[in-house]
Parts: structure tokens; C-alpha cells; sequence
């Protein structure tokens, strides 16, 4: 059932900005993915995207590339667990708005 609910998540966030160039994000977004981010990814991919350690550096994400971020969060990737069942797609739409957005806002 919780795979049912994270696949539909993820067609919900593919269908709702793949064929957009550009995304408007809000600041609690960013905010709410930058929580996320220092909780769930920061012990690999680095404090604010600094200096990870032997994960991908996130900062240089490609911007354009929303789909795949999306599908690599959910499913998981290389060594990267899947987060598809611990995230809302709300939470993974946050934290794609922190990435694209870094410490900008």
C-alpha cells in the first residue's frame, strides 16, 4: 500500500512541473526543504551543501533535471536509500526547492 502511495506521489510531482522551464518557489518551501535537507541528507551530501564527503555534490545538480531529482530521492540511487516512503511528495518538492534555490534565500 505505501508503494501504491509513493509511486502516486511521484506521478502527482512528475505530471505537476516536468514541462516547465521555470518553477516558482516560495520562501517557506525552501525553508521547509532546508530543514529537510540538514536532518536527512546533510551527514552525506554536506552542512548546506558543503563539502560532501563521497556523495554528489548538490550544488551542481542540474537545475533542468527536476524528474530525475525527484526519482532519485524517491527510489534512491547508487548508495542513496530510497526516501519515497519517509517523504511526502510535498517534502521532496520542498527539498528540490532548497537545492535549485541553495543558500540563496
Amino acid at each position: 500500500m505505501r508503494l501504491v502511495a509513493a509511486g502516486a506521489a511521484v506521478a502527482l510531482l512528475l505530471a505537476g512541473g516536468a514541462g516547465r522551464a521555470e518553477e516558482t518557489v516560495t520562501p517557506q518551501q525552501v525553508n521547509l526543504g532546508r530543514a529537510l535537507y540538514a536532518r536527512n541528507c546533510s551527514p552525506c551530501h554536506g552542512p548546506r551543501m558543503q563539502d560532501p564527503e563521497s556523495a554528489f555534490d548538490l550544488r551542481k545538480f542540474p537545475q533542468d533535471e527536476r524528474t530525475r531529482f525527484i526519482a532519485a530521492v524517491t527510489r534512491g540511487k547508487n548508495q542513496m536509500p530510497p526516501w519515497g516512503d519517509l517523504l511526502s511528495a510535498e517534502e521532496i518538492a520542498a527539498l528540490w526547492a532548497y537545492v535549485t534555490t541553495g543558500e540563496k534565500n
